[in-house]
């Protein structure tokens, strides 16, 4: 019974979870060389994993340095940094559908 409780536990807790925070990845570009993927209080318009490319792409209809860099800085802005990790582009990958942009 213990086992059935720890796991429904956990499963609630990453359910709350996933409504508050973002996993936001910020690709390798001339700024951060080595990119970074941080975990973030999560902002209305954002998903769950998430990145500047990807939210230019759904809001704007294209990726641009200087949407990028807009929202990279209203990210930095309006979000709580909670976990800073490298670079996972296996998540960049998953925010953009498959696509990559120019750097």
């Amino acid at each position: 019974m213990g086992k059935w409780l720890f796991v429904f536990v956990c499963m609630l807790a990453i359910s709350i979870g996933i409504q508050f925070v973002t996993i936001f990845v910020i690709p390798p570009i001339g700024a951060i060389p080595e990119g970074r993927t941080v975990i973030v209080t999560r902002l209305r318009t954002m998903h769950f994993i998430d990145s500047a490319d990807a939210w230019c792409e759904r809001q704007m209809g294209g990726v641009n340095l200087l949407c990028r860099g807009l929202v990279m800085a209203q990210v930095a802005k309006e979000a709580t940094v909670l976990v800073r990790l490298p670079y996972l582009e296996e998540l960049y990958l998953i925010s953009t559908n498959g696509n990559t942009y120019h750097r």
